[in-house]
């Protein structure tokens, strides 16, 4: 087997090398850097699986040979041998006398897929039991948390970027945006392999797959077709907690519908001195302030649903018993169909389903 010799200027032993081996079938990337702390026989083990994994090494393809590793990646020819010996024992590769080393496998390889959310939520399970449901046994998916911090994301794309067939990411992001962009970080995932979910990115010059909310529009459409709802309610209150990491676009369709439907309004921290006054709607974000609201409500002498008005953010099957009005994306639609075109290879942008549940808070 041939292999791609570089220039010495371009190798140099303590540099990280990605680099693709010319050969009678596709093209592969064995990635190897030397300044890990992994064991350098387990990194050729782990990049030959990965791309098994991937689909990336075919069934029967040949591997570069144990001098051809050596001199590429200035090993040790005992390095090598040990790395092939366990992928032999481990079942991937095979040996055949005065031939060489070849991928052994009879199974159909499943996409590898990375899904990097922003946080943990009740709202994010349903989307990713919708996403996996939807990807059934055609998939494995491993899942990060970034908790909105742009140098955790950028840390764990480093440190995964060759490793997925995909790159499944929620791009909220509130911390640590004076130290990376996290629109950089996200140009260095290859566009056919990211895939955005929840928020979109305009930035990206060469568009990805993305299934997002459009926060401000939403919010304002749906208030506006709840408008004969409404008309009772002078006042309009949005609770929204500065500090729970929340799109700022909510509060920019909520002033939007305000101001062209002449309401009185205001945007508080959360609800607990808050005063009721007869004529008022909320939209509450938290739940730990609709408990409050209604609880203020049940005490006091005002109707809800007549004097005073609630709307919640996202459903829930509590708001449901609770009868209480509901201004909600589609989480399942937003998990089955970023699984759905990423299975067709689509990279096209959907608005997910956003839509109002009117109910007796109203």
């Amino acid at each position: 087997m041939s292999v791609k010799q570089l220039s010495p200027p371009q190798r140099q032993p303590n540099d990280f090398f990605d680099v693709q081996h010319s050969a009678s079938g596709p093209l592969y990337q064995l990635q190897f850097n030397p300044k890990d702390k992994t064991p350098k026989y387990k990194q050729i083990v782990q990049s030959v699986i990965t791309d098994i994994e991937r689909g990336v090494l075919k069934n029967t393809e040949q591997l570069p040979s144990i001098s051809e590793l050596s001199v590429e990646y200035y090993l040790a020819r005992d390095t090598v041998e040990k790395a092939y010996r366990e992928l032999r024992e481990r079942g991937y590769i095979t040996s055949v006398q005065g031939k060489g080393y070849y991928v052994q496998t009879d199974t159909t390889p499943k996409l590898k897929i990375l899904l990097i959310f922003n946080k943990l939520s009740s709202y994010k399970k349903i989307i990713y039991y919708a996403f996996l449901k939807a990807l059934g046994d055609k998939a494995t998916v491993d899942l990060q948390i970034h908790h909105y911090n742009a140098t955790h994301f950028q840390e764990i794309i480093q440190k995964n970027l060759g490793k997925y067939n995909y790159y499944v990411v929620m791009p909220h992001f509130t911390q640590d945006l004076d130290k990376v962009n996290y629109v950089n970080v996200l140009k260095t995932i290859p566009p056919h392999e990211l895939v955005l979910l929840d928020k979109d990115v305009p930035e990206l010059s060469d568009a990805p797959l993305s299934v997002f909310q459009q926060f401000d529009a939403d919010i304002c459409q749906a208030l506006e077709k709840a408008h004969d709802l409404l008309k009772k309610y002078s006042r309009m209150v949005l609770i929204l907690p500065s500090d729970g990491n929340y799109p700022t676009e909510i509060a920019h369709g909520f002033r939007s519908f305000c101001i062209n439907y002449d309401k009185v309004f205001t945007i508080k921290e959360n609800a607990v001195n808050e005063t009721l006054t007869t004529g008022t709607a909320y939209v509450v974000i938290e739940e730990t302030d609709l408990s409050e609201l209604v609880k203020k409500v049940r005490q006091s002498s005002y109707a809800l649903g007549q004097e005073i008005g609630i709307i919640s953010f996202n459903e829930t099957t509590l708001k449901e018993l609770l009868n209480i009005t509901v201004i909600t994306t589609d989480f399942e639609a937003m998990g089955n169909t970023a699984a759905t075109l990423l299975l067709e290879n689509k990279r096209i942008k959907v608005k997910n389903p956003f839509y109002m549940i009117c109910r007796d808070s109203l």
